[in-house]
């Protein structure tokens, strides 16, 4: 590889060719301000924030998109360079709502952040006549304020990105703004709700439609009996909320305060995904073994389902009928639960907290309510969750930890590793394995459908015959390998898709870092270590070992894919035009 050396403010470094500026000050230590541009996302160079002078040139150059070269000298911080992101973000400022301390990226936001460094307030030079934009709040789990929106084109990206391609920019000059083809509203589109728009938006143009009031009032009630659930990824991401490390595993902390906040009963939705693995994993034996459809694949992320429903509606008879987590959880909550513990279901309220927007989504779907009431009442995302501790005044870092109620709370390592791509195909491999061998089974990692790369691929030989899996990391990955399903071409026998990359540790409902924070850390990574930690070292690791699972079949669903189960656990899908 080539490598070509250059100096930055003075500091000498040597990056591959083709690195761009921006790239090089990372490795020289050096932070350049940046708006538009987001890692592996967006690298446009349009908002002129990351301008920096190259000696020899008469203009500024986007740093973002500027290739280095051998010999150069680059400033990042001259007064011309300040000036000028000075005059830009005043420009920026002059169109934009700045009520800040209502808005609810209000400390969080990159544009306020920059305008801190640069000192530069809302009454600044620039004044004349403003565009106020309606909100969009058309769907159910997001609303756009393009008041606040700064034009970087971060969320279109990041829909492109995701292959779904909804929103773009409209009109041109003054009149330019985000939004769906024809000014429709993005509830008459094939948006698949998965909130990676949300997540890499700088500012508060975009947030999820916000639950938190509604669920305290649900608290506040003294007739009703209000549980919650938290999905396996929050744990590794709810801290950072906090100002806690990247990857700080908060389970005991996040118990602990939902104590706090007033619900009456605290249990873990990986309970629900070792009951997933239970009716996955025989679902797919009894295809595989009785010439059913096959490759099966995974119906645990909502937005890969609502995106199959969209785009590949001739697959819906592979994906697999089970319920997800959420669903399932919500669904024993309601039935077996409620009966058990002479509990009304019409006083239930089921609240989750989840990593993804798309839950929001997923718990108005048809045929997801066993008891004749919805299976899950409200789901929160992350940063809903954060906002209620903040709001209850809870100090969450001097927390004690604690344990989840017992029984819904008791899980395996196969329920953790849901929050994780490549975690609901190994989950389901611990138990298929057993399953066929007909015997315990020492193996427990199966390392190959791990890691962050865009298809994971193995064939595993169980008791003599050969299965094939394949992992799909993200929207962007999905076409190779449906394509090859249409074509008659898979060699696969399952496969599991996450609709996010990273799968749920970086849903569109996680914790938000600015575009500089992103670069510099595997967020990813980072998120990814303590969930395998955790599945490391816990007692049990395989979904079928939890004594709770056990017990709920005995008393009430009789056996994994029995007729019971089915009408409590399983569901359907329906074929949607494409907007």
């Amino acid at each position: 590889m080539k490598m070509v050396n250059l100096k930055i403010d003075g500091v000498k470094v040597s990056v591959p060719e083709n690195t761009t500026i921006l790239q090089a000050s990372i490795v020289a230590g050096i932070h350049i301000p940046t708006l538009c541009f987001l890692k592996d996302v967006n690298q446009i160079g349009a908002c002129r924030i990351c301008v920096v002078e190259v000696k020899g040139l008469k203009s500024l150059v986007a740093s973002c998109v500027y290739p280095v070269s051998e010999g150069m000298e680059v400033y990042t911080n001259t007064q011309f360079i300040r000036d000028s992101r000075k005059i830009t973000l005043e420009l920026i400022l002059s169109t934009h709502d700045k009520k800040c301390l209502s808005c609810i990226r209000n400390g969080n936001c990159e544009l306020q952040k920059l305008c801190s460094d640069f000192g530069i307030d809302d009454e600044n030079r620039f004044k004349g006549e403003k565009i106020r934009f309606i909100k969009d709040e058309s769907a159910i789990h997001l609303v756009r304020d393009n008041n606040k929106c700064v034009l970087c084109r971060r969320c279109v990206a990041a829909c492109k990105k995701q292959n779904v391609g909804v929103i773009n920019v409209n009109e041109r000059g003054f009149d330019t703004k985000v939004g769906c083809a024809f000014e429709k509203d993005l509830s008459d589109r094939s948006c698949v709700s998965c909130g990676q728009c949300i997540a890499s938006c700088p500012t508060g143009a975009l947030s999820e439609k916000d639950s938190c009031d509604e669920v305290m009032k649900a608290i506040y009630n003294e007739n009703k009996y209000v549980i919650v659930n938290t999905a396996p990824s929050i744990r590794a991401t709810l801290g950072e909320c906090f100002g806690m490390p990247i990857g700080t595993n908060v389970k005991g902390k996040m118990v602990a305060a939902l104590r706090r906040i007033g619900f009456d009963k605290v249990f873990d939705t990986d309970f629900g995904a070792d009951l997933t693995i239970m009716e996955e994993a025989y679902e797919f034996l009894d295809r595989f073994q009785n010439n059913g459809k096959l490759p099966m694949i995974t119906s645990c992320s909502p937005g890969w389902v609502k995106y199959c429903e969209y785009n590949y509606p001739d697959l819906i008879p592979n994906l697999s009928t089970c319920k997800s987590p959420q669903q399932m959880t919500g669904a024993i909550i309601k039935t077996w639960y409620a009966q058990k513990f002479n509990i009304s279901v019409k006083d239930i309220v089921v609240v989750s907290v989840m990593p993804c927007t798309a839950k929001k989504f997923e718990i108005t779907r048809e045929n997801q309510a066993a008891s004749g009431f919805p299976d899950t009442d409200i789901s929160i995302t992350t940063r809903e969750l954060a906002r209620l501790i903040k709001c209850a005044n809870i100090d969450f870092e001097l927390l004690q930890d604690e344990e989840f109620d017992s029984i819904l709370g008791d899980s395996t390592g196969a329920g953790v590793i849901f929050g994780v791509t490549g975690g609901v195909m190994e989950a389901a491999l611990r138990t298929l394995e057993e399953a066929l061998e007909g015997k315990p089974i020492d193996r427990v990692d199966y390392t190959e459908v791990r890691g962050n790369k865009g298809v994971k691929e193995a064939v595993y030989n169980i008791s003599g015959k050969n299965i094939s899996v394949a992992v799909v990391n993200g929207l962007e990955n999905v076409p190779e390998i449906l394509d090859e399903i249409r074509s008659g071409e898979s060699k696969y026998s399952f496969i599991e898709v996450m609709c996010c990359p990273g799968g749920c540790i970086n849903g569109g409902g996680q914790p938000i870092h600015n575009s500089y924070t992103r670069q510099i850390n595997d967020i990813i990574g980072k998120r990814m270590k303590a969930i395998y930690s955790e599945d490391k070292n816990l007692p049990l690791r395989k979904a079928h070992e939890n004594q709770a699972i056990k017990m709920i079949y005995d008393e009430f669903l009789d056996n994994p894919g029995s007729e019971k189960a089915h009408e409590v656990l399983h569901t359907n899908y329906t074929k949607r035009n494409k907007f």
